[in-house]
């Protein structure tokens, strides 16, 4: 029967490279409270990221929290009170403090696994082949990656070999320009209608986009950085391993 590793830094399939890595709790927190889901993304936790992401744009539109938000803004506080529906707040406001708190909470605890994984050593996978998709370890840009998510967000997570996130990602960010008229308000500032251009504009479906664009761009250059270490981790067990009783020392 084989033995499966106890504690594996990173395992690789079909969907992408998944691994604990050390990260600072207080980012992965402050991304959660920009938009719940983001610090799990990061925390490489795909099925809870994604339902609270669902939940923050389904509840958030019921209880019209970014309208809530732009009145405010404006000076308009009795606008602000009236457009809230007050009886979805309460399960809304709880399971955004959650969401924080549980990044924050799985961050300490996958700093300590990983710390447990790297003393392990146990051997890293590099490639798989599968016939819908090849993934496989290799040296990425992560400037390139972010530069990807900056002019398209979730282009920068195919970049990286991430294409269900991407998927996922990408469908949700044409909804965004679609329903925001964010392009259509663009050709109008472009040739210099500005009045045009704000009188488009959906404020509730725009204001989800700026935590959208900066937590793609973020995450693609972080999961670039780590998947180069773990291709190098990967990369010295190898050849550790090859020429384990060669007379010339590779490393120290």
């Amino acid at each position: 029967m084989h033995n499966q590793p106890r504690r594996p830094l990173m395992t690789i399939s079909l969907y992408g490279v998944t691994y604990f890595h050390r990260q600072n709790p207080y980012m992965v927190a402050w991304l959660s409270a920009l938009y719940p889901g983001f610090g799990h993304y990061l925390l490489n936790q795909y099925a809870r990221a994604t339902l609270l992401t669902l939940s923050e744009v389904t509840t958030n539109t019921l209880i019209h929290i970014n309208e809530a938000i732009i009145y405010s803004f404006c000076g308009q506080f009795e606008m602000a009170k009236a457009v809230i529906k007050t009886h979805w707040l309460l399960g809304y406001v709880i399971i955004y403090f959650y969401a924080i708190w549980d990044s924050y909470r799985s961050t300490l605890v996958q700093n300590k696994m990983c710390q447990l994984a790297e003393l392990e050593n146990e051997p890293l996978r590099c490639t798989i082949i599968h016939p819908f998709e090849i993934q496989y370890l290799e040296q990425r840009n992560p400037w390139m990656a972010g530069f990807y998510s900056f002019f398209f967000p979730c282009l920068g997570q195919l970049y990286n070999h991430q294409w269900l996130l991407a998927f996922y990602g990408i469908i949700w960010w044409w909804i965004y320009l679609s329903l925001s008229h964010a392009h259509t308000s663009l050709l109008y500032l472009l040739h210099n209608n500005a009045q045009e251009s704000i009188a488009v504009l959906n404020p509730h479906w725009l204001l989800f986009m700026p935590s959208v664009w900066g937590g793609s761009i973020y995450h693609a250059f972080y999961t670039a950085l780590e998947h180069n270490r773990l291709f190098r981790l990967e990369q010295r067990q190898h050849l550790v391993d090859r020429y384990r009783n060669s007379e010339v020392r590779l490393f120290p």
